[in-house]
């Protein structure tokens, strides 16, 4: 009997070395967990009341239990490295359904899409513009391509400026290739819906006591002329808004006629000299993606390079009742089961997840390989022990041979 006993002993001894054996395999691997062999012996017996005579029969293994403690961050500086301060797992679509992991090494594909080393899909809430939130009841694969920055055609400008009360009303008709005949000229860019620039200029004539004209031209074409009064504190007096709109701009480059209206009720008339101030426009050209963006929460904002940035999504998150229960995939990804149960979904920064570190990876949680060199060291004294075992049992069956042969 010890022989048995002593065998299973080796057996479980060398399991043990086994899953030792992998942890340290995955020390750098990122996003791993490593796991730990548990055992339970051997106690089978019949009978009644015989328990206290009854010697155990060995020991075997009965499970490979994973430790989904955290690993150490570190910093990598790239916008798609992604790590878990906390709990919670990627979502990632593998085609055949969803997959859990915490190794966060994202990469784009050719068509745009973000994956990790398997090609699995990272998943997102997508982002709805129509009504400012994200849309939690389903799943999308983060995709960059399709980030590009529309054009925005300028339709509004603000003036901040001061024109000089103490001016001197010009005397010859107003003409843009003559500065005799207007006092302050301000240019600023404008775009239309086709995102392509133009010049605007605006040129102020005064025409009275505390009265100006301002005349609008775009890449040389009038857009007509507007009045603005002054009250006798220097301040706008008409038109009341400050908003004067401005005919309509027709650039013959297919785009759409362009409309300007120009807020002027930050414009002001004092003795001072001229201070052309500042000009905003709500236009803009399309633009590029240049960056990505992921805050703490998994938000993802895309910077594009005309200065505009906008929400792609929030990334997924999941966790579940019983980690124990997830089934490995390799690729440090897991699988929901019935024993782990369905995943509970969610967003990072928020009640059971944990937050995002982007430009970060987890580590596994074995790269410290100190624990599991001690592991080692006890599981070979077990191997070693039941050897021991087994030669001192063979020993005593060859003595007992030998006096029964004599």
């Amino acid at each position: 009997m010890a022989l048995n006993q002593a065998l299973s002993g080796i057996k479980g001894a060398q399991s043990d070395l086994n899953v030792i054996a992998n942890n340290i395999a995955n020390a750098n691997t990122t996003g791993f967990k490593g796991s730990r062999a548990e055992f339970a012996d051997i106690y089978a017996y019949t009978g009644i009341n015989l328990g206290a005579t009854t010697v155990g029969s060995g020991t075997r293994m009965t499970d490979v239990a994973q430790q989904f403690a955290q690993g150490d961050i570190q910093t990598t500086g790239n916008s798609l490295d992604l790590a878990i301060s906390g709990n919670g797992f990627f979502v990632v679509n593998t085609g055949n359904g969803y997959a859990y992991t915490r190794a966060g090494a994202f990469h784009q594909d050719p068509a745009g899409n973000v994956i990790n080393q398997d090609h699995d899909a990272l998943q997102i809430y997508p982002y709805s513009n129509t009504s400012n939130t994200f849309d939690t009841s389903t799943l999308t694969d983060l995709n960059l391509v399709t980030a590009q920055s529309t054009a925005k055609p300028s339709g509004t400008a603000v003036v901040s400026s001061n024109l000089p009360a103490d001016a001197t009303a010009p005397v010859l008709p107003f003409d843009t290739t003559n500065p005799a005949t207007f006092n302050q000229s301000a240019t600023f860019t404008v775009y239309d819906s086709l995102g392509s620039s133009h010049q605007a200029t605006t040129y102020y004539v005064k025409t009275g006591s505390n009265q100006w004209n301002v005349n609008l031209y775009v890449d040389g074409q009038s857009a007509g002329t507007q009045a603005l009064t002054f009250n006798a504190t220097g301040g706008l007096a008409t038109p009341a808004s400050g908003v004067v709109t401005f005919n309509p701009l027709n650039y013959a480059n297919g785009s759409n006629p362009q409309t300007l209206s120009v807020n002027f009720a930050k414009t002001t008339q004092y003795g001072t000299g001229y201070a052309a101030g500042t000009i905003s426009q709500d236009g803009y050209t399309a633009g590029a993606l240049s960056s990505i963006d992921i805050d703490s929460a998994g938000i993802v904002t895309a910077n594009y390079s005309n200065g505009q940035s906008s929400k792609l999504g929030q990334l997924a998150m999941a966790n579940f009742q019983n980690l124990q229960g997830l089934r490995q995939l390799g690729a440090a990804s897991w699988m929901g089961s019935t024993e782990s149960g369905t995943a509970v979904m969610g967003t990072a920064a928020s009640g059971q997840y944990g937050t995002i570190q982007s430009g970060s990876l987890e580590e596994s949680n074995t790269s410290d390989t100190t624990e599991q060199l001690v592991d080692m060291i006890k599981a070979q004294r077990d191997y070693q022990a039941n050897a021991q075992v087994l030669g001192t049992d063979n020993t005593l069956t060859s003595t007992l041979f030998n006096a029964v042969s004599r």
